[in-house]
């Protein structure tokens, strides 16, 4: 074997060895929890009519906006990393959601309609020094809903944010989560759209 032929084959076990040591994958588990700011879709009709006075004032054009409405969220993730700028993060989140209503029909204005999901996402998530961008799907099954009847009892969509390392374990994050599927039907569909403002903290996080 000549010196050429050698010090190819050091080359591909050099390429090689640094390859496996890049690809080295580590699974650290984790909690994150924090408020939700939540309201249904409005359609580009603002005003829903009724022909029955007794909806809502004689003399006034009925109207119906769906507004925010507070609540909290908690779950369990997974942090797989793959490598120093990437890592794919299953997540179990128990997510409180809804909107409150402004409208002038019947006596519904100010009613907060309540919808709580469980669900799982699959967040891919980017790292670029302390921050991370992350983005995924999400599938989230209902288990309570108070003063409205859901059109759907599971809601297929996408979430995206923005995350802060403070410390290797502990952070803050930022996300908008966008239903696609109608969760409430009111002269139209209306889908979900959440806000959500956190922390994470993540158990023996290796960087």
């Amino acid at each position: 074997m000549n010196k050429l032929h050698m010090k190819k084959i050091i080359s591909l076990l050099t390429i090689i060895i640094s390859g496996l040591s890049f690809a080295q994958v580590t699974f650290n588990p984790g909690i994150r929890a924090g408020a939700n700011f939540s309201h249904f879709t409005n359609n580009s009709s603002q005003s829903y009519y009724y022909w029955d006075y007794d909806y809502y004032p004689s003399g006034t054009n009925p109207t119906m906006d769906f507004k925010t409405k507070t609540d909290f969220y908690i779950g369990l993730f997974g942090n797989i990393r793959f490598a120093k700028f990437y890592a794919l993060q299953p997540e179990i989140n128990y997510s409180r959601q809804g909107t409150k209503l402004d409208t002038n029909i019947n006596n519904w204005n100010g009613q907060t309609l309540t919808a709580t999901y469980v669900g799982v996402q699959l967040v891919n998530k980017f790292y670029f020094n302390k921050f991370n961008v992350h983005f995924g799907p999400t599938l989230d099954f209902l288990v309570e809903q108070k003063n409205f009847d859901a059109e759907n009892e599971v809601d297929l969509g996408i979430t995206a944010g923005l995350g802060f390392d403070i410390t290797k374990n502990f952070g803050v994050e930022a996300r908008v989560k966008k239903g696609f599927v109608p969760v409430y039907y009111f002269n139209g569909d209306h889908s979900n759209v959440t806000f959500q403002a956190g922390v994470y903290y993540t158990f023996n996080m290796k960087k």
